[in-house]
């Protein structure tokens, strides 16, 4: 019995191709879609693991007070002093332009050391080179010839190799005495200790805790939640498609199921047949759509290993590694979301009885129902969009990110279901409107005749248009606001980086040259943070390590250094700064709940020194909290240390000289001084490849809806000839016929778009406002730009035309005898 019933029911596919073609294309790009951003993040979230399990987040560190660099005396100092620190040696070379890090360890002392091989020949002439397989590529070398290879890098051949699955990738690891030996003099040294292995620190050093270091996972969860939100519309746009293949689908197949039910066949052979039929497409369109997104994930990958690595310093190797879970997760998220749409269609086929079945319109006459059951369902999304949003409203600001995205689904929920009854209004107030006319009114009678299929296809055309929309506006006003801060923020012509011990004479030595018009020195550090008080007097302790910037507020500085909140004013507050205030940056203001006038104890080389906030200002792309105070402030009092020096010549001095009296005085690389359109290319760069799998995700979301609408009126095709054939019978020139629904398609996308507008620009001011601040705390000024708002509107009309082009292309190319014939169908 089951047998006969599944040949019966894929039947039907072999008479209408079209609808199968429909539902495998819908499964295959929500498949894709959502695969290929889950493999991204499977490969980074495994190379975010492997570089913890080396020594990142379980380690703490020890620095000295006075900046100076650790050498093995501090080392061997303390090891007699009976402290369990480890040395590890860094060097950043490039290869082929392909960086990569070494590290120099000593297996005996490292807390987290687990070497794999032989540990004699790990530490024993001529020493290993460890590295992961994914590395190799990096180094010319294929996995079969690199065991014991000795490839040269920078020169100097290395120790044998020996491939570690567990280490992260573009790192080599070897004894600290090999590296030392090989590359000393571009090497780094730091001192680790196991998690609370020093209580306190010794005299003279200071400690960073393990609890304060974030780890690369930490740092990236906003960026990979970003991407899974927007895989995740794909996947729900193209499950809209399955939906209304499978409602089509049932619809023309009752009669079918009529006559099974007269067989003999029970409801739930029934029912189980169309649910295996349901699991045999879905496998189908699930291994296709897994297929197409590690193709795709292949493609996106190293963008946004290169954005990772200039946003985060997270290396992520850049060939996809896949746990075993990603594939069935991938399958079972597609064939859950496969069940979920197609549900509907198994409840109705088990709880229809013989005569309901009978029936060819019994689904279509009770449509009108539907609409009101929308509009109900509507009506509770939108209270539970109210409720999301006033249960935001009650938390801090910059928390509540998942909160945030689920506001963001439900307000998307509530305009989806309310746009089918929406439509229907207007097309009734068009048919009132147009009565007079009989082939316009029949038009828009015609349209409502085809409301119930293109009802989904136009949910999903209106999701994809209101999300194009919200993600470019972001994405536009935050490359127009971050352009704009950066030229704010580079002030000066010239920018010299080089060590600090180099940067204080240098700093001497511009003052007293004459083309030198003004000096803008910059310094780094860090201190801990140990208790914050309130304006209104209120204090509590707080735990945590703050990094600190110098500036030096010049006018040259200050005039461009935007601020976004002051006690006083924006003069008050520069001299304030000057005075011994800070500024700190809008994330660390969002994180703790600070505001101008509140006071922050720290600590500081005489001991617990409080600090008044005379600003907040914006910092874009920093993911961590920051403060500003004066040069001064923080080498004298922080153990700051210049980092870099800014220099403006005078008018008519000779650029090229004094960089070339530069370079020769100090002994520097043309690569030490850098022009200040330089730094703004490789910002921009940066930021266009941040954003380039977004806009790549953005449109291929609108994309998926475009094929929504496209197999909607293919799988309808024939019948809306045969509705078409009748006006051509009675006179209407086949021209007509063909710009006809043309216009009707159109004109409904057109309706879609000016209802997914308002839409739109709600999603936006979420997204700057809302989920940027929980995703990445600071605050987007919100933009609209009449351009995209323009090119969403035109969007949405071309993509209903070029879905309708075909079928009007068929219409046109038919026989006039072909027309008779589907009239008298």
């Amino acid at each position: 019995m089951m047998k006969r019933v599944l040949i019966t029911l894929f039947s039907h596919y072999k008479r209408h191709p079209g609808q199968l073609a429909m539902l495998l294309v819908g499964l295959w790009v929500a498949s894709a879609l959502w695969s290929s951003v889950q493999a991204i993040n499977a490969t980074a979230k495994e190379s975010y693991a492997r570089a913890n399990e080396l020594f990142s987040a379980d380690t703490e560190q020890l620095d000295r007070l006075d900046n100076a660099p650790l050498s093995m005396d501090d080392y061997i100092a303390l090891r007699r002093a009976g402290l369990p620190v480890s040395p590890l040696l860094e060097a950043r070379l490039s290869h082929e332009d392909q960086p990569l890090t070494l590290l120099g360890i000593d297996p005996f002392t490292l807390p987290s050391g687990e070497g794999s091989g032989s540990f004699t020949e790990f530490i024993t002439p001529p020493w290993q080179t460890q590295l992961a397989p994914d590395t190799l590529p990096t180094l010319g070398l294929n996995r079969g010839d690199a065991p014991g290879a000795t490839p040269l890098l920078s020169g100097q051949a290395l120790p044998p190799l020996q491939l570690r699955n567990d280490l992260p990738p573009d790192t080599l690891v070897m004894d600290i005495g090999a590296l030392s030996a090989l590359y000393g003099e571009q090497a780094t040294l730091s001192l680790v200790s196991a998690p609370d292995a020093i209580e306190q620190p010794p005299s003279g050093y200071r400690i960073t805790r393990a609890a304060s270091i974030a780890s690369p996972e930490q740092l990236t969860d906003s960026f990979h939640l970003n991407l899974t939100a927007l895989a995740f519309l794909s996947l729900v746009v193209g499950l809209f498609i399955v939906q209304a293949a499978l409602g089509l689908a049932m619809e023309q197949r009752l009669t079918t199921l009529r006559t099974l039910r007269a067989l003999g066949a029970p409801p739930a052979t029934i029912t189980l047949a169309i649910l295996i039929e349901l699991l045999v497409l879905g496998g189908i369109g699930a291994a296709a759509g897994l297929l197409s997104g590690l193709w795709l994930a292949g493609k996106l990958l190293p963008d946004v290993a290169s954005t990772l690595t200039s946003l985060y310093r997270a290396d992520v190797q850049q060939s996809l590694a896949l746990p075993w879970h990603y594939w069935l997760g991938s399958i079972a998220i597609t064939l859950g979301g496969l069940l979920l749409a197609g549900s509907g269609t198994l409840w109705r086929a088990a709880s229809l009885n013989v005569l309901a079945l009978g029936h060819a319109y019994a689904w279509r006459s009770g449509y009108q129902r539907q609409l009101r059951r929308m509009l109900i369902a509507g009506g509770l999304a939108a209270l539970l969009t109210l409720g999301l949003a006033f249960w935001l409203s009650r938390l801090p600001s910059g928390s509540g990110l998942m909160l945030s995205f689920g506001l963001v689904a439900a307000l998307l929920l509530t305009c989806a279901l309310c746009l089918p009854p929406l439509l229907n209004a207007v097309l009734n107030g068009l048919q009132a409107a147009v009565r007079r006319v009989a082939l316009l009114q029949w038009a828009v009678a015609d349209m409502q005749l085809q409301l119930p299929r293109l009802s989904l296809a136009m949910m999903a055309l209106l999701i994809a248009l209101a999300t194009n929309l919200g993600v470019s506006s972001m994405v536009g006003g935050f490359r127009l606001t971050f352009l704009d801060w950066l030229d704010q923020r580079l002030s000066a012509p010239l920018y010299i980086n080089a060590a600090p011990s180099t940067l204080a004479p240098l700093n001497d030595w511009l003052r007293d040259q004459e083309s030198v018009l003004e000096i803008l020195p910059t310094a780094r550090g860090n201190t801990d943070l140990l208790s914050i008080r309130s304006a209104s007097g209120s204090e509590q302790p707080v735990q945590g390590s703050i990094s600190l910037f110098g500036i030096h507020p010049v006018p040259l500085l200050t005039d461009h250094w935007p601020l976004l909140e002051t006690q006083h004013s924006s003069t008050a507050a520069w001299q304030a700064l000057s005075q011994g205030s800070v500024f700190i940056n809008e994330q660390m203001a969002f994180a703790q709940g600070l505001a101008p006038g509140d006071t922050l104890t720290l600590a500081s080389r005489q001991g617990r020194s409080d600090v008044t906030i005379a600003a907040i200002y914006p910092d874009y792309g920093n993911p961590q909290p920051q403060m500003v105070m004066t040069v001064e402030a923080l080498t004298r009092r922080f153990e700051g240390e210049l980092a870099t020096v800014g220099v403006t010549l005078r008018d008519g001095a000779d650029e090229a000289s004094f960089r070339q009296a530069l370079m020769e005085e100090f002994s520097l690389s043309g690569e030490a001084v850098i022009n200040q359109q330089e730094v703004k290319r490789l910002a921009t760069q940066i930021f266009e490849r941040t954003f380039s799998i977004t806009r790549a995700l953005n449109g291929l979301t609108l994309g998926v809806a475009a094929l929504a609408l496209l197999a909607t009126l293919l799988a309808q095709a024939h019948q809306r000839q045969r509705q078409l054939a009748a006006l051509w019978a009675l006179g209407v020139p086949r021209r007509t016929l063909v710009i006809l629904p043309l216009m009707q398609l159109g004109g409904l996308a057109l309706l879609t778009g000016l209802f997914a507008l308002p839409l739109g620009i709600a999603i936006t001011c979420l997204l700057v406002a809302v989920i940027n601040v929980a995703a990445f705390g600071w605050r987007l000024p919100l933009q609209l730009f009449p351009s995209e708002i323009a090119m969403m509107l035109f969007t949405a009309i071309a993509v209903a035309l070029l879905a309708a082009a075909l079928p009007c292309w068929k219409l046109w190319r038919s026989s006039p005898r072909a027309l008779l014939n589907e009239g008298d169908a």
